[in-house]
């Protein structure tokens, strides 16, 4: 597979969690990266679902994993993934330290429940 245009392997995370969680108070589960501009959104399995959001109102359709250990990319535009991409500027994750769901503080002691 070919990875689209409009990767931008040369600018730095927008942050270490989803900015605009932490503008409205809210928590996720898993962190997503765009690509292209580097905003650090929540992923869908999240209440507030701000990547996916994101690429909408961008039109940045590619997002990385923001999580440790992962380095797959996601294509909204065409639902693909890939399981490798090129590498981008660093930090390629949040802490290892900070907790999944996070950020600590403001989980929901019964965040399972609150997802379903």
């Amino acid at each position: 597979m070919t990875m689209p245009a409009g990767i931008d392997p040369s600018v730095p995370p927008s942050g270490t969690g989803c900015g605009d969680c932490d503008a409205d108070g809210g928590w996720w589960v898993h962190l997503r990266r765009c690509a292209q501009c580097g905003h650090i959104g929540c992923c869908d399995s999240s209440p507030a679902k701000h990547a996916t959001a994101h690429a909408k109102t961008t039109g940045h359709p590619v997002v990385s994993s923001f999580e440790p250990g992962e380095d797959w990319f996601w294509n909204y535009e065409t639902s693909e993934m890939y399981e490798s991409g090129p590498d981008l500027a660093p930090p390629v994750s949040h802490p290892a330290d900070q907790p999944t769901p996070g950020p600590a503080g403001r989980v929901p002691a019964n965040w399972a429940d609150v997802l379903r």
